[in-house]
């Protein structure tokens, strides 16, 4: 690691935790927002929820992903993380990317149903999106060693070949 970026990383981390806290936190209220998407509630506060879930989700909950995602990037190389417990994380952010683009396609439907939709009960999703949270805080807090985990050899050995030229991308 560069020597100089080292007073850096505690405030990557700190960016990191607050902008996941931000967004973890909005991915679960969100599905309790959806919920309230009931047109016999009457226009204006049907209105007013669904303002509220759009502008959340756009200027929120959308960019604190981002910059999570961002600064774990960074923070991965900067820490030079390059271990089996951290690429499990990364499947389990790649699930809460999922369930994130999910629920902008709620958004999204709801805001172009004129009322006329079914409201998704929200304890499903939540619960859902309980797993790969709590997957992902044991495996940053545990840090556990999942060397021994059977992988092919094809997986774990360089193949001391090169690429084809022509498959190298040119910028």
């Amino acid at each position: 690691m560069i020597s100089w970026l080292e007073p850096v990383i505690p405030h990557l981390k700190a960016l990191h935790v607050i902008a996941l806290a931000l967004w973890v936190g909005g991915l679960f209220g969100l599905p309790v927002m959806l919920a309230r998407h009931d047109p016999a509630i009457g226009q204006a506060d049907y209105t007013r929820i669904r303002l509220a879930s759009h502008v959340s989700y756009v200027w929120i909950i959308t960019p604190a992903a981002v910059t999570a995602i961002v600064a774990g990037t960074w923070l991965i190389f900067l820490r030079e993380v390059f271990t089996v417990w951290m690429f499990a994380k990364l499947v389990f952010v790649a699930l809460l990317i999922g369930f994130h683009a999910w629920i902008g396609h709620h958004i999204v439907k709801v805001g172009e149903s004129d009322g006329r939709h079914q409201t998704p009960r929200p304890i499903g999703p939540l619960l859902i999106l309980l797993v790969p949270v709590l997957v992902i805080l044991t495996l940053v807090l545990l840090k556990p060693e999942l060397e021994e985990i059977p992988m092919p050899d094809w997986l774990t050995q360089p193949r001391e070949r090169q690429l084809p030229v022509s498959e190298v991308p040119r910028w």
